[in-house]
């Protein structure tokens, strides 16, 4: 085991999806460097991850983007304590880029391997920012993971660290956590519900952000969508249903259709900001966008909070792609401060995939003495819990 009183700086490496990412994390907790080279031009053009494109590109930039890491970080790669690397899940060609190329270094420069599931990167970026924001979560914890790839609901407890008097417990440095399922999607990620609905409507990709953007002009209550009703388990997701009915819904509407394909021609121009793709946008249009994203919004909400009452959870931690909606995060502030419970973000930029969070997950990996050999294997599928 690693003493506690030693500086640990680790080098992290993600790449599950279409962002190569490098970052030097010292203790799980300060952010030396953390560089994302980002896909997003590449793939916009087919409004969704292609993933033969994806490891292609991964091969491209992951060396230069370690070595930026390093260079910000103002290290030789030589001083980093371990090599932290995403194991899984995610698309299986970017992941084994990104597990190669951690083993060959973690050989090269004789330092540990540390593998990481990037489910669990997720909820060290809520960590990582609460730290910068000296407001550590109490424990036990639910934890809402919504991106492109994933919604998945779990509780989040840990043991060792001091127990207050109220049952709460605050999570000591380098204290590993655990983890429970309570809920996800049955179909959709919310994220991926969101690209596909703002494809239908010549958007752009990615669909979140121009929805989010856009939603703020509509009628949130104009479209009224049925809520999803799931069968068993009540905190699992279900997105096909919605994504389904804006497609029926423009069926009914083919007069929308010539809007659409001036959408098109812009963003084939070229113009892909609101200011641009706001005006070419009926005000059928702006309500649907704002109706489906309540919708999304609520049920997430809905769900998060029944699952925090059930579980007694002192706090709600929200990360993933998703957790960068400014829809969301007003939603779960008001409901928190109903619930007389925390609600706990990290910024927008550790909301989307990096390596920053990867090497935090590390830490309590590392301070166990934890390291896998060259054996290790990229798991497309790899759970949390």
């Amino acid at each position: 085991m690693q003493e506690p009183n030693h500086t640990a700086r680790i080098l992290g490496i993600e790449s599950s999806c279409d962002e190569t990412a490098a970052a030097i994390v010292a203790n799980g907790q300060t952010i030396l460097s953390n560089v994302v080279a980002s896909q997003i031009e590449i793939h916009r053009k087919y409004g969704g991850v292609v993933p033969e494109l994806a490891s292609r590109e991964h091969l491209r930039r992951i060396v230069p983007v370690v070595r930026e890491a390093a260079t910000q970080a103002n290290m030789n790669l030589r001083d980093v304590d371990a090599i932290a690397v995403t194991r899984g899940p995610g698309l299986v060609g970017s992941l084994i880029v990104g597990v190669t190329y951690g083993k060959a270094l973690a050989m090269s420069l004789n330092k540990p391997l540390i593998p990481v599931n990037h489910l669990e990167g997720h909820v060290h970026a809520v960590l990582l920012e609460a730290h910068l924001a000296n407001r550590a979560p109490e424990f036990p914890a639910v934890c809402l993971i919504v991106s492109g790839g994933h919604t998945i609901l779990y509780r989040v407890i840990h043991t060792g660290a001091a127990e207050r008097g109220n049952g709460s417990i605050v999570r000591g440095d380098g204290d590993p956590l655990h983890y429970g399922r309570i809920g996800g999607t049955r179909d959709d990620a919310a994220g991926e519900a969101y690209d596909k609905v703002a494809k239908m409507l010549a958007l752009g990709y990615p669909g979140g952000p121009i929805v989010d953007q856009l939603a703020p002009f509509g009628d949130s209550n104009a479209v009224r969508f049925a809520p999803t009703k799931i069968r068993g388990n009540a905190y699992d997701f279900s997105f096909s249903g919605i994504k389904t009915a804006v497609f029926y819904l423009l069926r009914k509407h083919p007069e929308l259709q010539p809007e659409i394909d001036t959408r098109i021609a812009a963003l084939a121009r070229g113009e892909r900001s609101v200011e641009a793709i706001r005006p070419l946008c009926s005000k059928f249009t702006l309500d649907l966008v704002a109706s489906f994203q309540r919708s999304v919004v609520e049920d997430l909400v809905r769900r998060t909070m029944g699952a925090a009452e059930e579980f007694k959870a002192r706090a709600i931690l929200v990360s993933g792609g998703v957790a960068a909606n400014r829809a969301l995060r007003v939603a779960f502030d008001d409901a928190g401060a109903q619930a007389k419970r925390s609600i706990y973000f990290p910024s927008r930029a550790l909301s989307t995939d990096n390596a920053a969070m990867i090497a935090a997950a590390a830490y309590p990996k590392f301070r166990n003495g934890e390291a896998a050999d060259v054996t290790l294997n990229a798991e497309a599928n790899l759970p949390l819990a």
